[in-house]
């Protein structure tokens, strides 16, 4: 089967930025960009898409080597106070262990998936960089460069986000033995991304950023440091007031609120990303909202860790961008992402449609995909003339989207029922999903299995 897209396409029914059209022309060029998308176009000479048609979902934070360990953290042992930071405590288990064969074999298998459930582009937080004991690889980008080569296995755009992680805590807390994989200086770090910019410049479906992990982990000479010495259309990504352990800590250490903290002492614009970013109070939400960054929303992880809720509401209402991402990996859906962020909503409120109002699922998609592609710093997540050819195709025959009218379609795919609908999905002009399956699921899958087998027997 082939993996390139005819040049010409024809799209019964797209989702354009504006909403749905019909008979949407679809033109690519060579490189797998979109020269053309016209609605009312004709048939001939173009290959009719058997579904509906979707921009892909860019997911906007993903830790790959964590999907290695999702359904494993799920017993409680003697701690009624079982937390975010006792589950930590097993990810640097399995951190520690990791061998650059099985880096890449997971992430090339979490990628198949992302794939699959129709996300056809990730940023991926990429903290581990060093050997178990701590020391460099002769490449220091020996293990950014298997995550990358794991993201064009499968073919799945990818924003890449080395990580600057340097303390265990807030005030320079020295780090511990887990996080010895982690660190480095900012010089280093910079040579870091700088190498791995330089490898991969010119290729089209990968970017590079940078990501201060956290400020916890990151000393306020550090952060200025390295986001002042990227280009200023660089993603910057970080982890921010995840839990209220940390805004606790945050404030212990400088009287500060993280988000506040971070607006006074950094250029937080729109290439920033703020990760998970739960606990706001409403002078923060309008302040930060008004910079531009994205609020990087991972509801599955969230709940599964018990961080709390992201302010959804008053985020929006303030003119602010969200994207999701699915993280730990406990699901690798951005359907159930969607879907969570509006649940949790209604959950707290104890009435419906919080986020999906007079526009049902239509605004809270298209938020995902504009600020997904803002925190990825691509031109996807849009049908239109110069955008990446990153398609989604749907199949229209599920049971839960048959015979749905086209107003209503996002919000049947949203929340009528639990079976993928992803049928097709084409990244840069090439299939990569057909008929539900990768095209390389089988021997990716094999690699996983065989590397996770290892992994799990020395934990």
């Amino acid at each position: 089967m082939s993996r390139e897209a005819p040049r010409r396409l024809l799209a019964p029914i797209a989702l354009l930025p504006d909403g749905w059209h019909a008979d949407v022309g679809l033109d690519l060029d060579d490189d797998g960009t979109l020269t053309a998308a016209t609605p009312g176009a004709a048939a001939f000479g173009r290959e009719r898409l058997d579904g509906p048609v979707l921009p892909g979902l860019p997911n906007l934070h993903s830790h790959a080597f964590q999907r290695a360990m999702a359904g494993l953290a799920e017993h409680r042992d003697d701690d009624p106070e079982d937390d975010f930071w006792s589950w930590r405590r097993l990810m640097y288990g399995l951190a520690a262990t990791l061998q650059p064969d099985e880096v890449e074999a997971i992430a090339a298998q979490l990628y198949v998936e992302m794939l699959e459930a129709g996300y056809t582009a990730v940023a991926e937080f990429h903290y581990l960089h060093h050997q178990p004991d701590g020391r460099p690889y002769d490449d220091p980008a020996e293990l950014s460069e298997r995550v990358i080569a794991a993201a064009r296995q499968a073919g799945i755009g990818i924003t890449h986000l080395p990580v600057l992680y340097m303390t265990g805590g807030f005030g320079g807390k020295a780090p511990t033995e887990g996080q010895r994989r982690f660190l480095n200086p900012p010089d280093r770090f910079l040579k870091l991304v700088d190498r791995v910019r330089t490898r991969h410049r010119g290729d089209a479906e990968v970017a590079v950023g940078i990501a201060p992990h956290s400020l916890r982990a990151v000393p306020p000479e550090a952060l200025a440091e390295v986001a002042g010495a990227v280009d200023p259309t660089t993603p910057v990504h970080l982890h921010i007031a995840e839990q209220t352990g940390e805004v606790e800590q945050c404030l212990a250490w400088s009287g500060q609120r993280p988000v506040e903290w971070l607006l006074a002492h950094a250029p937080v614009d729109r290439r920033w990303c703020l990760v998970h970013a739960t606990h706001l109070t409403p002078e923060e939400v309008g302040r930060a909202a008004a910079s531009g960054a994205t609020a990087g929303l991972c509801p599955t992880t969230e709940a599964n860790l018990g961080d709390g809720f992201f302010p959804a509401e008053d985020w929006i209402a303030a003119g602010g961008a969200i994207g999701i991402g699915s993280d730990s990996h406990i699901s690798v859906s951005g359907i159930e992402e969607l879907r969570w962020l509006e649940y949790g909503r209604r959950l707290l409120a104890r009435r419906r449609n919080r986020l999906t109002t007079r526009t049902g699922a239509h605004d809270l998609f298209q938020a995902a995909l504009s600020g997904g592609a803002r925190a990825c710093g691509r031109a996807i997540g849009r049908i239109v003339t110069g955008a990446r050819a990153d398609l989604v195709i749907l199949d229209g025959e599920s049971p839960a989207l048959a015979e749905v009218p086209a107003g209503q379609l996002l919000d049947a795919l949203v929340f009528a029922g639990n079976a993928n609908p992803v049928k097709h999905v084409m990244v840069g002009g090439r299939w990569r999903v057909r008929d539900g399956r990768h095209l390389d699921r089988d021997a990716v899958r094999a690699r996983y299995r065989r590397s996770v087998a290892a992994v799990r027997g020395r934990l």
